[in-house]
């Protein structure tokens, strides 16, 4: 007996007009549902003990009782986990007394939830109408009323509970920001352990200036995650190692609306976010083989995480103790309650602003007073309640501010912009690595130690000149026992070349290559600088090879014949010692085909020189970009180019015996023999791991625009697929004949973006170099090749390639591709290259040896 479909606008009538014992009756009559089906039709109806099943197994949907409970709910929850299994709960406020309540999809597309009086217990709120609805329990856990309209012939999504979420934040779930509608709480947290009613937290998404995740206690901020950069929430340092964990920002669409949406690096685990009923965001794995979730992150973690823990203009310092400090020319509110560790009071200025003064006093009588100044505060989780100033660089965030007697801080920041606050600064957190630097206005007496005595300053000056005379007076007595210059022949001193070894002085010319690097030197001859010099004509123009990030390459050859490269490292290059012997030690213990071939090393003075094997054909980058040098390369012996990359690095990766990441991977430095060989070059910035490590992070990154992956760039987070990136940029200029970091076609603003919508609108051959025979190109091979880079340059880490992957897909055009995700291109690194060259007209800018992640330096 089939169930009659029921017009569920009238529910509220509904125990009025059919007595219950014949409503069941149609129950006990209707063919039972099966619990392996994921999906239901409008007027069927779910009673109390049945439930659905997604297709994958992953997720149930149904009724249920929380541990030591009795009342009964209807929600989602993960079929195969036992422990805080619950992801949404639709009658969390209003629970069901005994085991007799039903669902049921009504005519008008709504989800209705009875308790055995048949009284309206809950309701979905569904305003798409349809003529045919159904529930649907997807594998993401995502319970859907899908519709479909007669009239236009199309599937609408009527209502979804990842609109409506509860607690728990699931992968494919999407939270929306717009700053027009300004906060969002998104997720409410459970009453208590057991109880799935509202509670006192929710946590939601504060779009002002870059949008940022803040946990709410009732109405109060309890903690906030920090500004979105792009590629994390700055005031979450620990995210850096998270990164492969995929959250994302979409671009805007249409309407102006943005969303945050979560991709798992392993999906082989499941994984969610919640909010926990004591006001703890927590990120969750359930593991293979688990038997409880994993906590791997929880915020707020310690006192400083708490929101503005140290008061006003107070700064938290995120170490062991989680002390506070006040802010540069500030002092606490009450210094006696500051002493006891009572902070809430903050922190007041000490010296009154100059535009403060001036609303009080005429101009006149205050002339005597310096412009207000700006304390930098190094390390910080920037403060809460930021504005953004659009269009404004570096130099005009600060003019801006500096002009505005409103602003009391700005920073700007290159993944943000720039960042102004115009009241009192709340939740300032110091780090030990990672933040941002924020400059806040205090009275220029406030500013810094500008005002020396005449005293001290003479008193500077004369201990420098003693302390310089001193070192002389040692240097010049003690110089000739320790052998540090010579007397040449017409009497002159000629200073050797030394350089330095465990904080030791050692003269270059009198030892050899292990003195330099250590007993554990691979086999590489340290050659003389006369030597050297002679074999290149002394460094003349007509010998030189290029001129790279690091310095000039020179062609020379020795006396027996042999053609060598010299790469005289420039003395600005920011390449050091530490760097110099990290090249050499790695090249020379390298063996492979497609890698270069160190010969030797040179020590003169501060210069550096590397001798290399001589590549008659020089580098890649000078046939790809090159108008008519180009034309020499062929579709066959650029796939042979791309296949010696890709065999270099696995080599790298994989096969030496340690893990080396090169980080500076790109045209330019990949040479080319007379058959032309690809052999990858340039080991000054390679990292070397061993045992099972595989990724790292550093605070000074260096590299080269254009080429360095999202995750590098902005965190220093590298790894295998650091380098997956770079040969992906790499494989589009080698089809396209255009570099990435300088290409510009109307709207597109790099390489990658430009491939990116060719190939999904199935335009791909439209990339190819116009200077590769068109009759003989193997049009599905390049297309392929895209296909391969579009996967190497994808945002998140986890979703690139390894290069033995990379390897196997060129070899054969019979393996499957999975589709990329579109790249979001959030970090603003070709653009910078783009501008920078433009003023600068260089190919190549240099880095330093002191840099940090809070700001690009490429080379």
């Amino acid at each position: 007996m089939k169930v009659k479909n029921l017009n569920m606008g009238n529910h509220c009538l509904l125990s009025k007009y059919i007595p219950i014992y014949y409503f069941l009756l149609n129950l006990c009559s209707f063919v039972l549902i099966s619990h392996a089906i994921d999906s239901i039709q409008q007027g069927q109806v779910l009673v109390d003990g049945q439930t659905l099943i997604s297709e994958g197994g992953l997720f149930e949907f149904g009724f249920f009782s929380p541990k030591n409970s009795s009342s009964r709910y209807v929600g989602v929850w993960y079929s195969n986990i036992p422990i805080d299994s619950i992801i949404w709960v639709a009658n969390r406020n209003s629970p069901i007394s005994g085991n007799n309540g039903s669902l049921i999809v009504g005519n008008d597309g709504n989800l209705m939830i009875f308790d055995g009086f048949m009284r309206s217990i809950w309701s979905s709120d569904n305003k798409l109408f349809s003529n045919f609805h159904q529930i649907s329990l997807h594998n993401d856990g995502n319970l859907m009323i899908l519709g479909f309209n007669n009239t236009t012939g199309l599937n609408l999504t009527c209502w979804q509970s990842f609109d409506h979420p509860t607690d728990t934040y699931l992968p494919d779930m999407k939270v929306l920001v717009n700053e027009k509608i300004g906060e969002i709480r998104v997720f409410e947290s459970w009453k208590s352990v057991n109880d799935p009613a509202v509670g006192n937290y929710t946590l939601g998404v504060d779009p002002r200036a870059a949008p940022q995740f803040v946990i709410w206690k009732n109405s109060t901020r309890r903690w906030r995650s920090g500004h979105w950069n792009g590629l994390k929430f700055t005031g979450v340092p620990t995210m850096a190692a998270f990164y492969n964990y995929g959250f994302k920002l979409s671009n805007r669409d249409a309407s102006g609306n943005m969303y945050f949406s979560y991709s798992p690096s392993n999906m082989s685990n499941t994984f969610k976010f919640k909010i926990s009923w004591d006001g703890y965001e927590k990120s969750l794995i359930w593991g293979r083989g688990a038997e409880d979730w994993k906590l791997f992150q929880s915020e707020p973690n310690i006192d400083c995480d708490v929101y503005n823990v140290c008061g006003v203009y107070g700064l938290c310092r995120a170490d062991e103790n989680s002390s506070c400090d006040c802010i540069g020319g500030f002092q606490p509110r009450d210094a006696d309650d500051w002493k006891k560790g009572n902070w809430s009071g903050g922190c007041v200025r000490k010296t009154q602003l100059l535009c403060a003064r001036n609303n009080n006093f005429s101009s006149s009588s205050n002339s005597f007073i310096g412009k207000d100044g700006f304390v930098e505060v190094e390390n910080v989780k920037l403060p809460d309640f930021a504005n953004l100033l659009n269009s404004v660089d570096e130099d005009g965030c600060g003019n801006q501010c500096s002009e505005n007697c409103s602003c009391m801080a700005y920073s700007y920041v290159s993944s943000i912009g720039c960042m102004t606050w115009s009241g009192d600064l709340f939740d300032v957190v110091h780090f030990s690595q990672g933040g941002n630097k924020l400059h806040v206005r205090v009275a220029s007496s406030d500013a810094g130690d500008k005002g020396l005595s005449g005293l001290k300053v003479v008193a500077i000056v004369l201990s420098g000149v003693v302390l310089i005379g001193l070192f002389l007076l040692c240097f010049w007595k003690f110089g000739s026992k320790l052998k540090l210059w010579k007397t040449n022949k017409k009497g002159g001193n000629d200073l050797l070349r030394i350089g330095l070894r465990n904080g030791q002085t050692y003269s270059a010319e009198m030892s050899g290559s292990q003195e330099i690097l250590g007993e554990n030197a691979p086999d590489v001859s340290f050659y003389n600088y006369n030597l050297v010099a002679s074999s290149t004509d002394f460094f003349s123009d007509k010998n030189k090879l290029g001129q790279g990030g690091f310095g000039p390459v020179y062609k020379g050859m020795l006396p027996g014949g042999q053609e060598i490269a010299v790469k005289k490292l420039s003395r600005k290059s920011g390449q050091g010692m530490e760097e110099f012997k990290n090249e050499i030690m790695l090249i020379a213990k390298l063996q492979h085909r497609n890698l270069v071939r160190i010969l030797g090393f040179c020590l003169h003075g501060e210069e550096k020189m590397l001798l290399y094997e001589f590549m008659p054909n020089k580098s890649l980058d000078r046939f790809i970009f090159d108008p008519v040098n180009r034309q020499q390369l062929d579709w066959r012996k650029r796939f042979k180019i791309i296949e010696g990359i890709a065999r270099g690095l696995l080599y790298l990766h994989r096969d030496a015996r340690f893990t080396i990441i090169h980080r500076d991977l790109k045209a330019s430095n990949i040479l080319l023999d007379h058959e032309m060989n690809p052999k990858i070059s340039d080991f000054g910035m390679a990292r070397i791991f061993g045992g099972d490590q595989d990724e790292g992070t550093t605070t000074r990154v260096v590299g080269t625009y254009g080429y360095m992956s999202p995750e590098y760039a902005m965190e220093g987070f590298f790894s295998e697929r650091s380098d997956v990136y770079s040969f992906g940029v790499l494989l589009l200029e080698v089809i396209t004949g255009h570099r990435n970091a300088r290409f510009q076609l109307g709207e597109h603003l790099n390489l990658i973006e430009y491939a990116w919508q060719l190939w999904i609108e199935g335009k791909t051959t439209e990339l190819i170099d116009s200077s590769i025979d068109a009759g003989s190109c193997p049009c599905n091979e390049i297309t392929r090749c895209v296909h391969i880079a579009l996967l190497c340059v994808q945002d998140s880490a986890v979703y690139r390639p390894t290069m033995s992957q990379v390897i196997l897909w060129l070899e054969s055009d019979t393996l499957a591709l999975p589709d990329p995700t579109k790249p979001t291109l959030t970090y603003s690194s070709t653009r910078l290259m783009t501008d920078l060259d433009s003023k600068k007209g260089c190919d190549d800018i240099v880095s330093s040896n002191n840099v940090t992640i809070t700001k690009l330096i490429p080379r």
